[in-house]
């Protein structure tokens, strides 16, 4: 395995640890706090790090099922962080509202399924 895909293995797996932090403590407490926004930006974050040096060190088309689960679990983190920033910037420090808690629930659980059947991809590739 290249250098550039070690490191983008590392990095995502960086990026695991920081929304689960995030996303558990905001799953517990119902609120939105600094130390959530911090660890799910932190992980978007490392998650496009770790998308990009895939893609670099990757001998598959971008498009492959890796890619597109890939894209479509960043793509659910990001959407679920920028809800959280806008819900905190505008009301504050209030409990989550129902349907963001159920969103980034649902979005955790996606990264993590794509996460898993990634690497299954990965170790059964030829």
């Amino acid at each position: 395995m290249s250098p550039i895909l070690i490191a983008g293995t590392i990095i995502v797996s960086l990026a695991l640890l920081f929304y689960s932090v995030g996303i558990i403590t905001e799953q517990r407490r119902h609120r939105i706090t600094s130390p959530v926004l911090f660890f799910l930006t932190v992980g978007v974050v490392l998650d496009i790090t770790a998308t990009v040096c895939m893609i670099i060190g990757s001998t598959q088309s971008p498009f492959s099922l890796h890619g597109i689960l890939g894209y479509s679990s960043l793509a659910g983190m990001t959407a679920v962080t920028v809800m959280a920033w806008s819900q905190r910037r505008r009301k504050g420090d209030i409990e989550v509202p129902r349907g963001l808690h159920l969103s980034s629930r649902l979005a955790y659980v996606w990264w993590v399924l794509t996460y898993v059947a990634s690497a299954l991809l990965v170790m059964w590739r030829p």
